[in-house]
């Protein structure tokens, strides 16, 4: 029976593919004078080989006798009489006749479970192969050996960001966390010391470890997104706008932009935008985060404007709402009530003006009543429903 050294090669790259191929069935006879043996399937380029099958042979491999299915983790068991056999190992597509590897005079004694390797990794084998398999298992193996590296280079990232998405959560809930720290009935002052501690303290935490990360792997994009977002929470918002154009850049370069990557750091932009009073260029930001990601757009657009009304400033924050309204189909929806405020607002900083006639009231455009209105009309218990009745009253304008 005739060693094919010819499948070798492919084995090894089944290994590294993690291929799996379908097991034999095991024979199940009764068996005298049972004796085990199990073990484990390597390849040439020293990684467990899944799949196919080891047989035990009494005739040099002519006759396969006994057959053990390979787990995808390349172990086997199994049971024989007792005897001496050449252990053959096959893959699932070997051809008939033929063999990929086998072990001779290995001795099975009754009430013993021998232990059995197949490893093809073994120099015996390998100096079998020919000036041309030997290449390209060395190839193999340092592809191997790269593809090791990066999987614990990706495992430190994973971990890392694990981390990352629990600061941003504590800062998210800073307030609560706070309160707890301090613990009885703490002074509004207290509390809001300890919120600026925690967040600044996460903050801090992110940026060092995406600037950690982004120094081992400078071309993921996301990363980028990481450090910019802790840099803009510190407030450091040169360094964060330089961090979320390198994310912009690498992603969009790539073969498969990411939208939502690309999304998450125009937004970034935009919030820095308009915290700083640039409108133009926030609304610019927005907009490509939102035609980058149309999944979000609608967030990202929200966001938009509560960040402009946070910052007061009544133009962008009117813009803006007015662009998230739009961009739903449904301008009844209730989750639009805070964007008709905020657009109201925006409208009413710009343009109400004492009545000439009646110094006790106010004068509103058409757009101010409409957004006011509609707000009540969403949100007639709301947080500001009590304060844009009054609005609407004082301009002698209806509430519906």
């Amino acid at each position: 029976m005739k060693r094919s050294l010819s499948l070798c090669l492919g084995l090894a790259a089944a290994g590294l593919l993690a291929l799996v191929f379908a097991p034999l069935q095991a024979q199940t006879p009764a068996i005298p004078n049972a004796a085990k043996i199990h073990g484990r399937v390597i390849n040439p380029t020293g990684q467990p080989q899944g799949g196919g099958s080891v047989n035990l042979s009494t005739d040099g491999g002519v006759t396969l006798k006994y057959t053990f299915p390979v787990d995808e983790s390349g172990n086997y068991t199994g049971e024989a009489p007792a005897g001496t056999y050449m252990v053959v190992y096959r893959a699932a597509d070997t051809p008939a006749g033929k063999m990929v590897d086998s072990i001779r005079g290995v001795k099975l004694v009754v009430g013993t479970d021998t232990a059995q390797d197949v490893d093809m990794s073994r120099q015996e084998y390998i100096d079998k192969m020919t000036p041309e398999e030997k290449k390209a298992l060395e190839d193999l193996k340092k592809q191997n050996a790269q593809a090791l590296q990066a999987n614990v280079l990706i495992n430190q990232l994973n971990a890392d960001l694990k981390i990352v998405n629990q600061d941003k959560k504590d800062i998210d809930n800073a307030s609560a966390l706070a309160a707890a720290a301090l613990g009885g009935t703490p002074s509004k002052a207290d509390l809001a010391t300890k919120v600026v501690e925690i967040r600044t303290a996460k903050y801090t935490d992110i940026v060092s470890l995406a600037t950690k990360d982004t120094g081992l792997k400078p071309d993921e994009a996301l990363l980028w997104n990481q450090l910019g977002y802790g840099q803009a929470g510190l407030k450091q918002y040169d360094a964060a706008i330089v961090s979320y154009k390198k994310s912009v850049d690498l992603e969009t370069a790539s073969k498969k932009p990411r939208g939502p990557v690309i999304g998450q750091a125009q937004a970034g932009l935009g919030e820095i935008y308009a915290r700083t009073g640039k409108v133009p260029e926030a609304h610019a930001a927005f907009d490509a985060a939102a035609k980058a990601d149309p999944t979000n757009a609608p967030l990202y657009l929200k966001n938009q404007a509560i960040i402009f009304f946070q910052e007061n400033n009544p133009a962008g924050m009117a813009e803006a709402a007015d662009q998230a309204i739009k961009l739903n189909s449904n301008p009844n929806d209730p989750s639009l009530a805070l964007m008709y405020y905020i657009e109201g607002q925006g409208l009413l900083q710009q343009f109400a003006a004492p009545d000439p006639k009646n110094p006790n009231k106010i004068v509103l455009t058409p757009d101010t009543i409409t957004a006011y209105q509609k707000y009540l009309q969403l949100a007639p218990k709301g947080q500001f429903a009590g304060d844009v009745a009054g609005i609407l009253q004082q301009a002698g304008a209806k509430s519906k």
